[in-house]
C-alpha cells in the first residue's frame, strides 16, 4: 500500500499526486485520484479509456502478463483493498463462519463479480460513448469503496473546496463505503469474494498461470483440509477464487500441495 501510494507529499495537502509514472497501472486495486498514487488501477484504466472511445491495448496487456505470471496472486499479495479488508477481519468479533451450506451460496454470489466486470467496467462506458461520445467509469463512480476511501474520503476532509461541492453521489459512496468496512469486520473479504472485477479478471487466469499451486496426487489421501479451511470458499485448490495465501498449503500434513512454476519447479512445498 505504501509501495503504491509513495508520493507522501500529497498525503496531507489535499492534491493528488503528478507522478511521471500515473499512466502506468499498478497490479492491485488503488484509485489514480488517492492523493499520493504514483500510478494507475488498471480497473480505473480500463473503465476510462473504453468510456473515450479507445480499445485499452496497454492495460489489456498488462492484465493478461500480470494474470499469466501469478493469476490471483495479486489479490492476496498486492492489493491494498485486500489487505484492508484482512486487517478489518482481525477486529475482534463474532464471524460469519463458513458451513457446506453456506460455500454453496457464497460460490453462486461470487458470480456477481463478473456480471459488474461486464456490464459497469466495459458495457456501459461503451454504450455511453457511443450514445453521447463519452462515457463513464461507472464502476469507480457508483461502487468501488477503495476509491471512496482512499481518494474521495481523504480529499474531502483535506479541501474545502471539494467539500462544498459534494451531493448525493458522495453519500452514496460513503453509504457503500461504510458497508463494506463493516461487513470486512465479520466476513472475510468480501469485497474481494463478491464484487472487485479486478479479481474477476485475474480469475480467469488462475489455471494457466506460471506460479501456482499444484497438488500431488500420488501423496493426496483427499482430506479436504486444503479446501474446508480456506476462507474463499475455494472448492479445489487453484480453482477461481483461490488467492493462492498459501494457507492450504500450510495445513496438508501429506506434502501434497506446491508452489511451482509451469514447469513444475517446486518453490515452496508442504510439510509432510
Amino acid at each position: 500500500m505504501l509501495v503504491y501510494n509513495a508520493d507522501v507529499t500529497n498525503w496531507f495537502s489535499g492534491g493528488i499526486s503528478r507522478s511521471v509514472i500515473k499512466n502506468v497501472c499498478v497490479p492491485g486495486l488503488n484509485c489514480y485520484s488517492c492523493p499520493g498514487a504514483i500510478s494507475s488501477c488498471p480497473l480505473g484504466s480500463i473503465q476510462n479509456i473504453i468510456a473515450n472511445g479507445k480499445f485499452p491495448f496497454f492495460v489489456t496487456g498488462f492484465l493478461m502478463l500480470t494474470g499469466t505470471l501469478i493469476g490471483r496472486m495479486v489479490c492476496g499479495f498486492l492489493c491494498p483493498a485486500g489487505l484492508i479488508q484482512e486487517l478489518l477481519y482481525k477486529i475482534p468479533s463474532k464471524k460469519i463462519r463458513k458451513t457446506q451450506r453456506s460455500v454453496k451460496i457464497t460460490r453462486k454470489i461470487a458470480l456477481f463479480k463478473y456480471l459488474l466486470l461486464g456490464v459497469l467496467c466495459i458495457l456501459l462506458p461503451l454504450i455511453f460513448f457511443l450514445r453521447d461520445g463519452l462515457g463513464s467509469p461507472f464502476f469507480c463512480k457508483s461502487l468501488c469503496p477503495a476509491g471512496t476511501l482512499g481518494a474521495g474520503l481523504p480529499l474531502m476532509l483535506m479541501n474545502e473546496t471539494l467539500r462544498s461541492a459534494l451531493g448525493l453521489l458522495f453519500s452514496w459512496k460513503m453509504s457503500v463505503a461504510i458497508v463494506f468496512v463493516v461487513w470486512s469486520v465479520f466476513m472475510f473479504r468480501p469485497f474481494c469474494r463478491f464484487f472487485c472485477p479486478l479479481g474477476a479478471a485475474y480469475s480467469f487466469f488462475n489455471k494457466i498461470a506460471v506460479f501456482g499451486i499444484k497438488r500431488d496426487d500420488t501423496k493426496c489421501t483427499h482430506c479436504n483440509a486444503c479446501t474446508l479451511g480456506c476462507q474463499m470458499d475455494t472448492l479445489n485448490v487453484n480453482d477461481r477464487e483461490c488467492i493462492r495465501c498459501n494457507e492450504c498449503i500450510a495445513r496438508c500434513r501429506f506434502g501434497a500441495l506446491n508452489i511451482v512454476t509451469l514447469g513444475q519447479n517446486k518453490i515452496f512445498q508442504s510439510k509432510k
